[in-house]
């Protein structure tokens, strides 16, 4: 390994060296993440991104004194190697070991822990002002992305910090990464040159004493304050920003330390909200990275990097294929369809549809409040929406879901993608928690088909209702059905009998139908696909109730408020009385880890499910003997 990045072991380390030293380290630590993804893989594009950013801010800064609050935080693995966790970057994403996302209780350098967007700039403020309260001198640095900034979040802190509060005002700097532009050598050199007197106390101090004098000639004031926005306005896109209360500098090269440390200095001795745009390029410094940004940003595994990600090998189509493929055709069979997804085409499998139907596509941005009311309105004029949405996100509309789509009982489609455990990228992502807070909404409808092609069966159920439907399905590919490439349906709100057994009925839930089938083999179980969540089929649910002697419900969601306890309100309702068992998600959050062994150790797996049935009602005489 270099010798430059082995002599780092926090950024105290770093801060201790020449300056002229960072530029060879920047290029160590980016071949050092390079090398780290391309064996366990992760998220890639965005951290190659980052490198000499990150360098910079800790260099600057005295972190963790300081704090950096790291928007979404997939661009965080420069950061992890520079902050003592270099030497176990080999466990990034598996079970056990370093998460791929900002951990409070992984590092004190992780300040806050992020997943989702548009969320560093509340922190960061909040942590500005308890500094205030607290009578402690320490920095606030937000690092938000462009693409997090399309968020209503990210303004409605950027309005609430540039104020002041009692007549304090934070002292915050938000970094604006901005890697969706390039910049020409000659532009560049020019904003540099910009961003560094904008930044420096000549200008301040000059600003501020002409703000003094004009003050006394109001119409002078104002002619001149307008002059200094027009004129900013002419070279940098800073306007917006000096409206909410900040002072904006840039844009400048985020790959030039000679720009972004000299830049940064400058800030950190600025009280008040600083706003720094930096312009960075994803994948920078791997050419195969800069020429596909998109196809770069995650590998799902391990690949080389002389040759990049290996080309797909086919293999099943996942549950996001199967709703790509469903879109497009429902989309050729009704005029109105109309696709939504907020910031997520390529993860939502909406590629092909985008390109065949560009009209009746909508790319919100990460702006998931939005997708969801705009939704709402399309179906107020009678046509019918579908909003491509990761079971996780959903969370971040739930207001939305409830005030603007199901008080009004409009035909929105919710296409929830990753319902259930993701595996590596852990917790923040994990989507388990949507059958328990969509079912106890009223309106609502919930459908969990077990495999693809219940899915692309409970898609076309869902659209063609007149009410808002919910249709969860899996990260990744299921059991290889074959799929009937038509448009048929189920019939609603029924489940279906997959196997008849003795004494226990399994009530299985979307996918855990497999594990469920070969626990019953074992059990002599009977085993139903109960495929709604919501609207439950109750007459199946007494029907099982009276032929056997306990049941046991299974699901790939949290335990608590799930579709077993559905099915246990179904039971108590009608003054039914026997043996429960509801296996699911425990009441803790789930880390990241293989997504094979997680529901191993969530005892939902086959062996699982066996070994929890017969612990808890033993052996089939044993368990005749619960009712007698």
């Amino acid at each position: 390994m270099s010798k430059i990045l082995d002599s780092i072991q926090t950024p105290a380390d770093l801060r201790r060296m020449a300056r002229s030293d960072l530029p060879a380290l920047a290029r160590e630590v980016r071949e050092f993440v390079l090398n780290t993804v391309s064996q366990t893989g992760g998220h890639l594009g965005s951290n190659l991104g980052t490198v000499e950013l990150t360098v910079a801010l800790h260099y600057v800064f005295n972190t963790p004194h300081d704090r950096i609050v790291w928007d979404v935080g997939h661009q965080t693995y420069p950061h992890k190697v520079l902050t003592g966790r270099r030497e176990r970057m080999h466990t990034l994403r598996q079970l056990g070991g370093i998460a791929g996302f900002p951990r409070r209780d992984e590092s004190e350098y992780d300040t806050f822990a992020t997943g989702h967007s548009s969320t560093s700039i509340s922190a960061a403020l909040g942590m500005a002002m308890a500094a205030k309260q607290k009578g402690e001198d320490r920095k606030a640095i937000a690092v938000i992305g462009d693409g997090s900034m399309t968020a209503g979040m990210a303004f409605e802190a950027l309005n609430n910090a540039g104020v002041s509060h009692a007549g304090v005002h934070a002292d915050i700097l938000v970094v604006l990464n901005d890697n969706d532009m390039s910049i020409s050598p000659p532009v560049g050199a020019l904003n540099k040159h910009l961003a560094r007197l904008m930044s420096g106390n000549f200008y301040a101090a000059a600003r501020e004493g002409a703000k003094a004098v004009l003050k006394a000639a109001p119409p002078l004031f104002e002619l001149a304050r307008r002059f200094e926005e027009h004129a900013k306005g002419m070279v940098v896109p800073g306007t917006i920003f000096e409206e909410f209360g900040f002072n904006y500098v840039g844009p400048i090269d985020g790959h030039d330390l000679d720009a972004l440390i000299p830049t940064l200095e400058n800030l950190r001795n600025k009280k008040g909200p600083q706003f720094l745009h930096v312009v960075t390029k994803k994948g920078y410094g791997y050419k195969m990275a800069e020429a596909d940004p998109v196809k770069y940003h995650a590998a799902s595994g391990r690949f080389n990097p002389a040759e990049g990600f290996p080309k797909s090998s086919g293999g099943k189509p996942t549950f996001t294929q199967i709703f790509g493929q469903w879109l497009c055709d429902m989309a050729e069979a009704d005029e109105r369809l109309v696709g939504i997804t907020p910031a997520m085409r390529e993860g939502s499998g909406m590629v092909e549809f985008h390109k065949r139907f560009p009209r009746r596509y909508h790319d919100v941005g990460i702006a998931e409040q939005h997708a969801v009311t705009f939704a709402a309105g399309l179906a107020c004029e009678g046509l019918k929406p579908v909003v491509a949405i990761y079971s996780t996100f959903l969370q971040r509309a739930y207001d939305q879901l409830v005030h603007d789509v199901a008080l009004q009982n409009l035909p929105v489609v919710f296409a929830l993608d990753r319902g259930g455990i993701v595996g590596a990228d852990g917790p923040t992502h994990a989507g388990v928690y949507d059958i328990a807070f969509i079912r106890c909404i009223p309106n609502c409808a919930l459908l969990a088909p077990s495999d693809e092609n219940e899915c692309r069966l409970a898609l076309t159920t869902a659209y063609r209702r007149d009410q808002p439907v919910a249709v969860r399905y899996p990260r990744g590919s299921g059991t290889g059905v074959a799929v009937d490439p038509g448009l048929g349906e189920w019939e609603w709100g029924k489940g279906v009998v997959r196997r008849e057994g003795q004494r226990t009925a399994i009530l299985a839930f979307g996918t855990m139908l497999q594990p469920a089938l070969a626990a019953a083999a074992k059990l002599d179980a009977t085993v139903v696909d109960m495929r709604f969540v919501k609207p439950l089929d109750e007459a199946l649910v007494l029907e099982m109730a009276r032929r056997h002697d306990a049941i046991v419900t299974v699901e790939e969601g949290c335990v608590m408020g799930g579709a077993g306890s559905a099915v246990g309100e179904c039971l108590a309702a009608a003054g039914v009385a026997l043996p429960l068992l509801h296996l699911g998600i425990p009441d803790r959050f789930v880390e990241h880890g293989d997504p094979v062994k997680l529901l191993s150790l969530c005892g939902l797996d086959a062996e699982g499910i066996e070994a929890s049935i017969r612990k808890r009602f033993g052996t089939r005489p044993a368990l005749a003997a619960v009712n007698g």
